[in-house]
């Protein structure tokens, strides 16, 4: 049975607010499915989700020229 999860849910399991989880499903960028007026998320889709996701990089290095 395919296993769906409620946008608290994914908020937790990305690590981000349900708000942006809402945001994101208004918006598709996010996979999801609106029943009335509750959203799901189906696992395996948000996984494909994370997978597909170009990772940002934390730390960004300054490129400034050494002073003479």
């Amino acid at each position: 049975m395919e296993e769906y999860l409620t946008a608290k849910q994914v908020a937790k399991y990305l690590q981000v607010k349900p708000l942006t989880v809402y945001q994101w499903a208004r918006t598709n960028k996010i996979p999801a499915v609106k029943i009335g007026r509750i959203w799901r998320f189906k696992k395996d889709l948000i996984d494909n989700f994370l997978e597909r996701k170009p990772q940002k990089s934390k730390s960004k290095k300054s490129k400034k020229s050494p002073k003479k």
